[in-house]
């Protein structure tokens, strides 16, 4: 799906077991689609700090993503601090990263924009 449309207009899908796990040449071609997003944990999950003025939009950044991690049933680990907030996102059912996290990603990146 990721494929067809833009990230951050896909959906994400149930996705378990390891076949859903991504390969190395497919991070490698979904990276450049989620700027300033890094592998994180040895590559297993996708993190980015997004930093805030003060700590209203912190809050606000964060219970926005939260709002869309529900609709998209795909949920981040979060460290939330007064003007930035840690997001890590990982596919735990597949053992690394699937497209549901990248997907996630370009969502959080268009919320912090």
């Amino acid at each position: 799906m990721a494929d067809l449309i833009p990230l951050a207009q896909a959906h994400c899908s149930v996705r378990h077991g390891h076949e859903h796990r991504l390969g190395d040449a497919r991070i490698r071609e979904l990276l450049p689609q989620v700027p300033g997003w890094d592998l994180v944990e040895d590559g297993h999950a996708l993190g980015k700090t997004f930093t805030f003025p003060d700590y209203y939009r912190t809050m606000s950044f964060v219970n926005a993503l939260a709002h869309v991690a529900n609709a998209e049933n795909h949920h981040p680990d979060l460290s939330v601090h007064y003007d930035r907030c840690v997001v890590r996102f990982s596919t735990h059912d597949v053992g690394g990263l699937s497209e549901n996290d990248f997907i996630c990603a370009a969502k959080a990146d268009l919320l912090a924009s």
